[in-house]
């Protein structure tokens, strides 16, 4: 439940103080999202799957917004930054969509 109202607080501090981001950020912005419901995604599976744990979680969710973030930069700096960009959303979505089907499943029987 804490979980929940923390991100309803989020999502109204957000709506109602609109916040910017700096110039610098912005490009590993859209990457550090999909990191995380990457890890969001995953955590709801293993709830389903009944081997979820917290440490786990906080350790995912925050390895993968940096390692993603880290994996753009250097792309940044080698200057092939668009295709490092490309290829990490391709390969956390590819996890989203596979965490989505075992939830699917899960819930589905299907």
């Amino acid at each position: 439940m804490i979980p929940a109202i923390g991100l309803l607080i989020g999502v109204l501090l957000g709506l109602f103080l609109h916040p910017t981001v700096p110039l610098w950020l912005q490009p590993y912005l859209p990457i550090a999202v999909v990191a995380a419901l990457d890890a969001v995604f995953g955590a709801f599976r293993s709830v389903l799957d009944g081997i979820f744990n917290d440490r786990i979680f906080v350790i995912s969710f925050l390895s993968n917004v940096l390692v993603a973030a880290v994996i753009v930069f250097l792309g940044d700096q080698l200057g092939v930054g668009s295709q490092m960009s490309t290829g990490v959303v391709v390969v956390l979505t590819m996890r989203i969509f596979a965490n989505v089907a075992a939830i699917r499943r899960h819930l589905l029987k299907a």
